[in-house]
């Protein structure tokens, strides 16, 4: 056997090990809770050394799907990871891959799928994954998250395989709680085990062999290809099993395809996936010591369904509770009871009464007492001979109306919204806006949009830098928050903060939601089927939290179509809302959770986008930059987006905001930290008004510019950009700071630019 280490972590922590360890070639990832800590501890590790994967941060989880793709079909090894609505997200290129034969290993870290949105665990990403062609295996535990990682990587390069695999395990309770593990101590071992990447795999990197990838195919071919590919998911079974009789002599851990507790004689059982099985066991010995005979079933491998190895585990069993944390919607019990209940119709002798539950949706715990009910309503078939239930939900309970959600304010009369203060004047001849704003002082008798009671971190900038835009938006407001740490603090149920009507959607596509919702308001007028004036409406979608990243497209085709909205970004230049990860906003050399500072890598490695140059090249009709350290330019701002988006089109603004936990700042410096970022040209604050550039506050003419320096020792993210060692990249960071601004100066002087 081979030497082996004790120790305490994570599924998570397991997952990332076990990749390093096999040194695989390539991650293209997007974070998502709560499987993003695997790329992150593996960027860590990369810190250190102690792997060579290429990690690309993707677009989002399609173009991260994409990104494997297409590394695949170069014949090396192919890892991602990922949660939820992110799977879903990816899920149009997952049988592409399994369709074409090229091998990978997805980790899904299972996640209740929005809406509404719920970050917990439970398995509804899961189930959409039963039939995308990929073999699927479970992991109860962090043990089993690092050995099933070992195997499916020798399971998707079988020859008779071929197959992308998943390996699934529960969200938090087993990605987040630390057990008692061992791992191998030698990677040359678990290397040796995986063995080199077997040829003969089709490759897109030999030029003296060109072939043609992912062709068009008509039926009976196509026909051919999907009955190739399902003879090769069934094949996986018998190579699964001879893995893992290898890993076993290996590390003395044994996978049978089906795991059976105390099932040798059972008479009432449970089929429960991963972690839920393991409280289950401790349930089935309790009912032993009282003369019950209880068993527990639990798949390690779930495609190919395991229907022989169940048929002979329930030959003598009276009644199964089959256990489910996702529902078929609408087709009286989950896909996995159905699976159940045809594999037993294929055994004439089989007299198994069949009780089917969905449970623990969204991450609610589940508990030893829940799994005697379980057992309880196994044997209650048993007894009887037939289920008098079949399928129901186990624990949901009727509402309280005295608990129901109230109205704590009083909605805002539209009226009290207008201050009148705020004039914008078209000038006739060159068609620009002439905004006058009143002092601040007479703006603060106007209703904040926001309740106070939300749960920002303390020093948040996005409330300071929302609201102070707010000042400039006279009447109603619909707002819809992309997800992300403004939507969620201020919307956690039966709470809200948003005075006025808010929506939300998904990250990727709240663009595209919002437009929906803009066109439906102006064809309801056009009907005379909504009598209010327009000027009461103005529709701003919020976005942040890298959210222009994954939302990026959708945000250009709503600008292309140019609808009467306004979209508005916090840049608190990273994922905050999953803990700080890398964005396309975040600046090179910066540090988040996936662009580590250490001995092999200088936090991140290539340049910040320019978003709203990007937009402006959609010729929309106003496109603004600001920061709360200017507050009188950031409202008149705001005054020309709404008359913009009410009159003309689409409006984009970009507001740099202050993120004191994951820039390590202090609180009370937010303010002072964008107005430093402004005055070192890093951040200019400028705007494009019909295609004309004008610099709305230039520091080299106050005489106020300061070395972009300043700024970076400001926040502990970059500090280390200061060092002799990565004078380099400051070198280059200044480099584009200065481009970028002599560009901006260019074309504020030329209006043809």
């Amino acid at each position: 056997m081979a030497k082996q280490n004790i120790d305490f972590k994570t599924g998570n922590e397991m997952a990332a090990l076990a990749i390093a360890q096999i040194d695989y070639h390539l991650m293209g990832y997007f974070p998502i809770t709560p499987s993003t800590e695997i790329a992150e501890f593996l960027d860590e590790m990369k810190t250190r050394g102690e792997h060579n994967i290429a990690m690309v941060a993707a677009d989002g989880e399609h173009g991260a799907a994409g990104i494997n793709y297409g590394a695949s079909t170069g014949g090396g090894r192919v890892f991602n990871a990922t949660s939820a609505n992110g799977f879903l997200y990816m899920l149009e290129q997952l049988p592409v891959q399994s369709g074409t034969r090229f091998p990978m290993v997805l980790d899904l870290v299972t996640r209740a799928v929005s809406g509404p949105l719920d970050i917990r665990g439970d398995h509804s990403d899961l189930y959409y994954g039963l039939n995308t062609g990929w073999p699927i295996l479970l992991a109860r535990d962090p043990q089993a998250v690092y050995d099933m990682n070992i195997i499916a990587t020798r399971l998707t390069e079988h020859k008779d395989v071929r197959l992308p695999v998943i390996v699934a395990f529960d969200g938090f309770v087993t990605s987040h709680q630390k057990r008692k593990v061992q791992y191998i101590e030698d990677r040359k071992v678990v290397q040796d085990f995986v063995g080199e990447m077997p040829e003969g795999f089709v490759t897109s990197l030999d030029p003296k062999n060109p072939v043609t990838i992912g062709p068009y195919m008509n039926d009976p071919d196509y026909g051919n290809n999907k009955y190739q590919q399902s003879l090769a998911m069934y094949k996986t079974e018998e190579v699964y099993e001879m893995i893992a009789s290898e890993y076993k002599e290996l590390t003395g851990r044994e996978y049978p395809v089906l795991d059976l507790y105390r099932m040798e004689d059972a008479e009432v059982a449970v089929f429960l996936l991963n972690s839920a099985a393991e409280t289950a066991k401790d349930v089935a010995d309790k009912l032993r010591a009282q003369g019950i005979k209880a068993g527990v079933i639990s798949p390690n491998v779930i495609r190919p369904f395991p229907a022989k190895q169940i048929r002979e585990a329930l030959k003598n069993v009276k009644g199964l509770l089959v256990g489910e944390r996702a529902d078929s919607v609408g087709a009286y019990g989950g896909q996995i009871t159905h699976e159940v209940k045809a594999a037993i119709q294929d055994d004439k002798d089989n007299k198994t009464v069949v009780v089917s539950r969905i449970f623990s949706l969204g991450g609610k715990d589940f508990f030893a007492d829940e799994a005697e009910d379980f057992f309880k309503l196994a044997m209650e078939a048993a007894e009887k001979g037939y289920a008098e239930v079949p399928f129901d939900y186990y624990g949901v309970f009727p509402g309280n109306p005295e608990k129901a959600p109230k109205r704590l304010l009083e909605p805002v009369d539209t009226e009290q919204w207008k201050t009148g203060l705020i004039k914008v004047e078209k000038d006739e001849t060159t068609g620009l806006l002439n905004v006058k704003v009143p002092p601040l002082r007479q703006l603060t008798k106007k209703p904040k949009r926001l309740a106070p009671g939300h749960g920002a971190c303390p020093g948040c900038g996005i409330y300071p830098g929302l609201e102070t835009f707010f000042k400039g938006i006279e009447g109603n407001i619909v707002v819809l928050f992309h997800t992300g740490c403004g939507m969620v603090v201020s919307t956690g149920y039966p709470y809200s903060a948003h005075k006025g009507t808010y929506l939300h959607n998904l990250f990727q596509n709240g663009a595209a939601t919002l437009s929906g919702l803009v066109e439906m308001f102006w064809e309801k007028k056009r009907r005379g089927e909504i009598e209010l004036p327009s000027e009461d409406f103005t529709f701003v979608m919020v976005t942040g939290d890298g959210g222009m990243d994954i939302g990026m497209g959708p945000s250009i085709g709503a600008a292309l179509r140019n609808h009467k909205m306004i979209i508005v970004e916090y840049d608190n230049e990273g994922y905050m809302n999953t803990g700080s990860q890398l964005s396309y906003s975040t600046p090179i050399g910066h540090m988040t959770s996936t662009s580590n500072v250490g001995e092999k890598q200088g936090g991140k490695a290539f340049h910040h986008k320019d978003t709203a140059q990007i937009m402006a090249a959609t010729n929309i009709p106003y496109v603004f930059t600001g920061t709360e350290a200017f507050p009188q330019d950031l409202i008149k701002k705001a005054a020309k987006a709404q008359w913009y988006a009410q009159n003309e089109g689409l409006v984009y603004g970009k507001i740099l905001i202050s993120c004191p936990l994951n820039w390590k700042a202090k609180d009370e410096e937010g303010s002072a930290i964008v107005g430093t970022a402004v005055n070192s040209c890093f951040f200019p604050i400028y705007e494009v008004e019909k295609g004309i550039t004008n610099i709305t506050y230039n520091p080299e003419e106050k005489g106020k510019r300061v070395p972009v320096s300043e700024w970076l020792g400001m926040l502990g993210k970059t500090k280390h950009l200061l060092k002799p060692e990565y004078a380099a990249t400051l070198k280059s960071f200044e480099n584009e700071i200065e481009r970028r601004w002599i560009k901006l100066k260019a074309k504020h002087e030329n209006p043809v630019l």
